[in-house]
């Protein structure tokens, strides 16, 4: 896919190089453990994790920002909205806007959280072909026609949004203008939307026939064996996803023991 998560796969690095079922259980493991984590004191390792395992891929640091654009704008949302709406602790005050010292410390946990899951979740999906991680997922025992669902829908994104592109390219041709939202507007937007949901409809009717007239869903287990097959794993591998599960359980237990001593989980504060 062109400009696509896989863009960087063709370097040569200790991540790109790790064994694929391997690097997908440890650093979805990782992703998880991160999403749980609730204590302000695990942020620098957590951060320091990231930045070693995104050093360690050798992915440029251009590839990361450029996928922060859009999540930025849900992270701006939040940095407007908790630090003045969450706690009771006012550390500045300006008329009506009370800035709360809880708001901020969870707006800290919250973005550090957010960047750190994202920035793994590149350097799994960035590292490794997306067909490759696909027959890791179905070696490890995902249904076959989900793994199909989830190529076809990989394969088909960026033709869907050049279809997009080329519509609202014809309508601007044509006159419109999304400048103001009123009612017209709407329901112009409204109708290139339906439009495009007929469209793609269709197209995956046309592609699923293909599909059946070429003997999709009739493989012998033989041939559906061996077109799943990857290579085995080595020492180097299984060592390599044994220290990221060990790093994984130590954040829960430190997170757990942290929360059961006399550190509050920041999730409390909203209450």
């Amino acid at each position: 896919m062109k400009d696509g998560l896989d863009s960087y796969t063709h370097l040569n690095s200790r991540i790109h190089n790790w064994e694929p079922r391997c690097k997908l259980v440890a650093l979805l493991t990782l992703i998880f453990v991160f999403s749980f984590v609730q204590q302000l004191v695990l942020l620098p390792a957590m951060v320091l994790v990231t930045v070693v395992l995104y050093s360690m891929s050798r992915l440029p640091v251009s590839f990361l920002l450029s996928r922060l654009r859009y999540p930025g704008l849900f992270l701006a949302a939040i940095a407007l909205l908790l630090p003045f709406s969450v706690g009771s602790t006012v550390i500045f005050q300006l008329g009506y806007l009370e800035l709360r010292q809880e708001g901020l410390l969870l707006l800290v946990l919250v973005i550090t959280r957010f960047l750190c899951i994202l920035t793994v979740s590149l350097i799994l999906f960035g590292t490794t072909p997306f067909l490759t991680n696909i027959k890791a997922m179905r070696s490890l025992g995902l249904p076959p026609t989900l793994a199909d669902m989830i190529l076809l829908s990989y394969r088909y994104l960026e033709q869907f949004a050049e279809e997009l592109t080329k519509m609202k390219r014809a309508m601007q041709l044509r006159g419109f203008r999304a400048t103001k939202l009123n009612r017209r507007n709407l329901a112009v937007l409204a109708s290139l939307a339906g439009t495009l949901l007929v469209r793609s409809y269709e197209q995956s009717e046309q592609v699923y026939k293909a599909m059946i007239l070429r003997g999709y869903g009739y493989l012998t287990p033989s041939r559906r064996h061996t077109s799943s097959k990857i290579n085995s794993v080595s020492t180097s591998d299984a060592i390599a996803l044994g220290i990221t599960l060990l790093i994984a359980v130590g954040f829960v237990f430190i997170n757990y023991q942290l929360s059961i001593i006399h550190y509050p989980l920041v999730s409390e504060w909203l209450y």
